[in-house]
């Protein structure tokens, strides 16, 4: 096949980029090449890149068509995504023959193998430039398939999204690149000569890699797994979520397009959309050609994709119940305005969103005076409402809710207790079909079993709690058990003493929980930056995998040895 791109250009292109990646992984300074805002895309970065309305016109010129990626043993086209915001998309995908598709996706391996780490990883930053170019057109693929406002679906689904993906590349050319290609081994022999060997060590991937998409973040959270995956020798097959095809669908065209240009075999990267209710993911799961598995979701399938896909290496993200501790604060303005803003975005549709607030039944100090439990309460729900007083940046914020189960547990909230804070429905002038509801939280007593149930299980969506504990001591030893048994993506605490902010730091590396403390400004416990911050530990039973470090992508490949006698 020939090459439209050449490695030596490639290399030249995205070596640069490549470079910084590893050294902000080194420092985790902040740094990006994707830009945040809207307007700097267009003709203005020096490569051709989608403005606002063009995005938003190509998005619209694919409602209603086929999306046909030209893959081996297509034998149906299927689809079925209704926006949350009431639109039907009406685009289909290619339904694969999976007996046909996997040995065609093995076949390119050797040539891709062969490429090298640092050519696999140009390529992908190639994908990945090529994406960045089309930020707008996948902002609303996102936008209307997870229900992500449009800025959130712009920012998390696009350049944060790619920055995640161009992490994971540069994790994976570390790991490769930590062995050289070849060495020369002499063994002194004392008298006799010594033992010469030339050895050669070569990245191998483990076979075909399987993307399980999720619903609420198809990019966000499976850029990383699909660019470690790739740049590391594998073939990847992407299952999305059958509410969420869209973005991953464009994903795997785009690499597909670049893979051919390059010389290499398209089928390197597929798709595996479903049929209504046909729930593949369980049966490619246990293929035995499937040799990576990353998922996020449920805990149910995570731990069954755990238990039963044994042939595979498996990545999970699953559900956790992410925990507050409320001590004492000396902005509590800072402090409510802050949570208040964590507790809405994405109406609480993230993993990383706090569930419980740990707040001593006696109350809090702040520099405001002291303020009991009730008053803490009531003036988080004020602050809340003051955040989406105004029906317009409501809507901005929240988004829409991304399925009906969700709706089912924000209504069946006010049962679990008494209702602090109401939810309230909101209508959307531009999407008069989208579910928006403000967010709800709900007062618990920590000592009483019936309330525990509620807080020790994750209620995923814009539900919170309020759980009154005894005293703080209390609540870090709660926080403890919380993460222990039931895991979580993020904690945070808010403290003025050094002894409290230390034992709850303690239970946080003893129980390995990502933690942060007295957050009151523009920074979010539900968020994180690439190349800085970890997400997830992988070490509670939230998720066995933090994006993105070394373990991410060390074993998604092993080293092969070749030894030869020099003469």
């Amino acid at each position: 096949m020939a090459a439209d791109l050449t490695a030596h250009d490639l290399i030249a292109q995205h070596r640069p980029t490549l470079d910084k990646a590893l050294e902000t992984i080194r420092t985790r300074a902040y740094w990006s090449p994707h830009p945040e805002h809207p307007k700097a895309y267009g003709d203005t970065e020096g490569r051709p890149s989608l403005s606002m309305p063009e995005g938003k016109a190509a998005f619209d010129a694919l409602l209603g068509t086929r999306i046909d990626l030209g893959q081996p043993g297509t034998d149906d086209f299927v689809g079925g995504e209704v926006s949350p915001y009431g639109i039907e998309l009406g685009i289909t995908y290619p339904h694969a023959d999976i007996d046909t598709l996997l040995p065609a996706m093995r076949a390119g391996m050797r040539a891709w193998r062969e490429a090298g780490a640092e050519v696999r990883a140009v390529v992908c930053l190639e994908i990945l430039a090529r994406i960045g170019a089309r930020t707008h057109e996948f902002a609303h693929a996102v936008m209307h398939t997870s229900g992500q406002a449009f800025m959130m679906a712009f920012q998390a689904g696009g350049p944060h999204a790619q920055d995640r993906g161009l992490e994971a590349v540069a994790y994976a050319y570390v790991e490769q690149a930590r062995t050289p290609d070849t060495a020369e081994w002499s063994k002194p022999q004392g008298k006799r000569d010594p033992l010469v060997l030339t050895k050669e060590f070569t990245p191998v991937g483990r076979g075909v890699a399987l993307l399980i998409g999720c619903n609420t973040f198809p990019t966000w959270n499976g850029y990383p797994g699909l660019f470690a995956s790739l740049a590391t020798g594998n073939p990847v097959l992407v299952k999305p979520h059958p509410r969420a095809v869209l973005p991953l669908a464009l994903t795997v065209q785009v690499a597909r397009e670049v893979l051919a240009e390059a010389g290499f075999d398209p089928n390197l990267v597929a798709l595996a959309a479903e049929r209504p209710g046909e729930g593949i993911a369980k049966t490619l799961a246990v293929r035995p050609e499937i040799k990576i598995i990353d998922y996020t979701g449920s805990t149910a399938f995570g731990d069954w994709l755990e238990t039963h896909a044994r042939q595979a290496q498996v990545y999970t993200e699953k559900a956790g119940v992410n925990t507050v501790v409320i001590d004492s604060t000396d902005r509590y303005q800072g402090m409510l305005s802050n949570l208040a803003f964590s507790l809405s975005l994405y109406s609480g549709q993230m993993c990383t969103t706090p569930q419980n607030l740990l707040i001593p039944r006696e109350g809090i100090t702040t520099d405001e005076g002291p303020k009991s439990y009730d008053e803490v309460v009531a003036d988080l729900a004020q602050a809340v409402g003051g955040l989406l007083g105004d029906d317009a940046r409501a809507n901005a914020l929240l988004g829409a809710l991304v399925n009906p189960d969700v709706k089912a547990r924000l209504d069946a909230a006010a049962g679990l207790g008494e209702v602090a804070l109401p939810t309230r429905e909101i209508s959307n002038p531009d999407f008069p079909d989208a579910v928006v509801r403000t967010p709800a939280m709900v007062k618990l007593d920590g000592a009483k079993p019936d309330a525990e149930a509620a807080y020790m299980s994750e209620c995923f969506g814009p539900v919170s709690f309020a759980v009154a504990v005894d005293s703080t001591q209390d609540a870090v030893e709660l926080l403890r058990r919380t993460v222990r048994e039931k895991g979580a993506m993020t904690v945070g605490a808010y403290t003025t003493s050094e002894e409290v902010a230390q034992a709850v730091e303690e239970v946080c590396l003893e129980e390995c929980a990502q933690l942060s403390l007295n957050l009151t400004g523009g920074v979010y416990v539900n968020q994180t930056a690439a190349f800085s911050d970890f997400h997830g530990s992988g070490g509670n039973p939230a998720a066995n995998a933090a994006l993105c470090d070394g373990a991410f992508v060390a074993n998604r490949f092993r080293v092969v040895e070749v030894r030869r006698e020099t003469v």
